[in-house]
């Protein structure tokens, strides 16, 4: 019996998707809900599941074609069974072992000579995404002696930079390769929407410090009892969330947007958390995080987290936001002007935590401190307002107990 395999329904907002990679070939035996393919829209990866049990009799479009809503993608005889490797030619054996080593040294010499560019790809490494496999094919890496981190143990360029690392004496013998790969649909998508930002908004950044003393106190304090009440950490991420959902509540402002000549004034705050993948930057949202306790918070995010980890992400978990946060504290940044993100009119960034002398009583004293920064959309925000509700953040960033008294 034939299966249809169809592009699954595509929200109204995603016209089309491309397909980013079969994980299947034709004639393979596949599991029910076994991964046969991704799907890459302009915001997320969807996986296509297999529906049955059989083997991949036909399919209708190859990687890098657009495919929309419901199109055909390929066709499963359910219950099949694949059809047996054709066995190896037998192989021919020298007359003399004398006659067979010197050619194999020869080609040894050849290869080690050759550039990198020109030497055959290890083995394995066609199966990689196009920055791995360039990676993989100048260092010289066998792919299965690398322990992939990505999506299902895949093998990233970054695993295959590290591994190499230890091994880059003599690799490239003076090369200079270059290789030449398309865009993505996510990574085109956030250059439309960064190239969007620049041109139609007035942003303007206010900085901010925030002395984390007592956040860090007070986490290592309660920190086993939290874990033994939601079983979760707690991290510095509910603090920033919390902070900036109470002061949005006192700042609307910072929680508009712009439609047209009107202003959007939202009394909620739907807060984006900005979490980086091997394909970009995603901005899943937590939903009426004014509602919401530290645990709750917690649970949202490290959730978020694994589903982008693992390429689960929906787009309904993407859509909307009023206001986001962004940490590039996570990767060392010190301080960044993060970008707003339309139609939303502010973007909080998070920095490095770093030991730094401060006056506190008329002492000079070590301190945790953090750099805070409000990009904003000056069209419609004051700098009173965005210096206001950075000092709000500040304020209950250094007296977290005021954060949960909502004050």
């Amino acid at each position: 019996m034939a299966t249809e395999v169809k592009v699954p329904v595509l929200p109204e907002s995603v016209s089309d998707a491309t397909i980013a990679a079969w994980h299947k070939k034709v004639g393979d035996a596949v599991k029910r809900d076994e991964n046969l393919m991704d799907l890459e829209t302009d915001k997320v990866v969807l996986e296509v599941p297999s529906p049955v049990d059989g083997v991949l009799k036909e399919i209708k479009f190859k990687e890098g074609d657009t495919v929309t809503s419901q199109q055909l993608l390929a066709i499963i005889e359910e219950g099949a069974a694949a059809a047996a490797p054709a066995p190896a030619a037998e192989e021919k054996k020298p007359a003399a072992g004398a006659q067979e080593v010197q050619p194999k040294a020869d080609a040894a010499k050849a290869d080690a000579a050759a550039p990198a560019s020109t030497k055959p790809a290890p083995a394995g490494a066609d199966a990689l995404p196009p920055g791995a496999r360039f990676t993989a094919i100048t260092q010289g890496i066998d792919p299965a002696a690398v322990e992939g981190t990505g999506r299902r143990g895949a093998v990233t360029k970054e695993d295959l930079v590290n591994y190499a690392s230890g091994k880059t004496a003599g690799v490239s013998g003076g090369a200079r390769p270059e290789e030449r790969v398309p865009m993505t649909r996510i990574r085109t998508r956030i250059a439309e929407r960064l190239m969007q930002s620049k041109n139609s908004i007035a942003m303007l950044t206010s900085f901010n410090e925030v002395n984390l003393a007592k956040v860090m106190e007070m986490r290592k304090e309660l920190q086993d009892d939290f874990v033994k009440a939601n079983g979760i950490k707690l991290g510095f991420m509910s603090f920033f969330a919390k902070a900036a959902a109470n002061a949005l509540q006192r700042h609307p402002i910072i929680n508009a947007s712009v439609d047209g000549n009107d202003i959007i004034y939202h009394g909620y705050a739907d807060i984006s958390i900005a979490v980086s993948t091997d394909k970009g930057l995603v901005t899943p949202v937590l939903r009426n995080v004014e509602r919401m306790g530290f645990g709750d918070i917690e649970k949202g995010i490290a959730e978020y987290a694994k589903k982008a980890r693992d390429g689960k992400l929906g787009l309904e978990d993407l859509q909307g936001g009023t206001f986001t946060i962004t940490n590039g504290g996570t990767f060392g940044s010190l301080m960044s002007t993060p970008i707003v993100n339309p139609p939303q009119s502010a973007i909080l960034g998070m920095h490095a935590i770093k030991d730094r002398a401060i006056v506190e009583n008329g002492q000079v004293v070590a301190a945790p401190m953090m750099y805070i920064a409000l990009s904003y959309d000056h069209r419609i925000i004051d700098g009173k307002d965005a210096v206001l509700f950075l000092v709000d953040i500040k304020n209950q960033l250094e007296n977290p107990h005021r954060m949960l008294l909502g004050m």
